[in-house]
């Protein structure tokens, strides 16, 4: 197969896998910790009127599905890539930061789970997840 073809597939494959355990660990969160009381977890308005209410083990599994959404996603992109592999795994942990800033935006957080969120959970994971995929290989 053509490199660039298989590069381009890793980086779909990479963001395909990555979402979906990214909105799996979403979807699963609220029956593992509840939302608190009167929170509307359903919808966005909900969730930034609401916010105020959450405590730190809320953010758990937000931090979770963020981390490990990027770090499958570099892992699939590294394992597929033709070369560059951890670069490809870099990529994805861009376009997880890139999508966790939005977030950021969107649905205002504590400050300190912005930075550990930015800070943590997607360039660290990205890396993480492309050395994982590529073993002892120096490629």
């Amino acid at each position: 197969m053509n490199p660039i073809l298989r590069n381009i597939i890793a980086v779909v494959a990479g963001i395909v896998a990555g979402s979906f355990v990214n909105m799996g660990i979403i979807t699963i969160s609220g029956s593992i910790i509840a939302p608190p009381a009167g929170a509307d977890v359903t919808t966005l308005q909900g969730l930034k009127d609401s916010i105020h209410l959450f405590e730190p083990r809320h953010f758990l599994f937000p931090f979770l599905a963020h981390a490990l959404g990027t770090l499958v996603g570099a892992f699939v992109a590294a394992k597929i890539a033709a070369t560059h592999r951890v670069t490809f795994a870099l990529v994805i942990g861009c376009f997880f930061l890139v999508g966790g800033t939005i977030n950021v935006f969107m649905l205002p957080s504590p400050l300190w789970f912005t930075i550990l969120d930015l800070g943590g959970a997607y360039f660290p994971m990205g890396y993480l997840g492309g050395k994982l995929a590529i073993g002892k290989s120096t490629n």
